[in-house]
């Protein structure tokens, strides 16, 4: 894929900070769709960028969405965790990502 003048390498491989795994994204990931924890600045063009970058597979789209960090408290005090972005990337027939995971 072809990167712009102002999106070098090193900025996309900053641009994940990890897969999601859970019930869902096992799911999902049969279909040829992966979920991950992305920077709070990050577009879906960068996205879609380093994960081919990263897995070297294409990408067929990318939806973002930011997740509000959830209300807590310990004893009479009460915080909030930070706010998050996800991304789902869905991949091109024929192209999967393995993470790993069951060895």
């Amino acid at each position: 894929m072809n990167l712009n003048a102002g999106q070098n390498k090193e900025r996309l491989m900053k641009v994940l900070l990890g897969p999601l795994q859970s019930e869902k994204t096992t799911l999902i990931g049969e279909s040829g769709q992966y979920a991950f924890r992305v920077v709070s600045d990050a577009h879906k063009r960068e996205i879609g960028r380093a994960v081919a970058l990263m897995f070297e597979v294409e990408v067929a789209g990318v939806q973002v969405l930011n997740v509000k960090g959830k209300e807590k408290r310990v004893g009479k005090r009460i915080g909030q965790r930070q706010d998050w972005r996800k991304a789902y990337v869905r991949l091109k027939p024929g192209h999967t990502i393995d993470f790993g995971v069951g060895a």
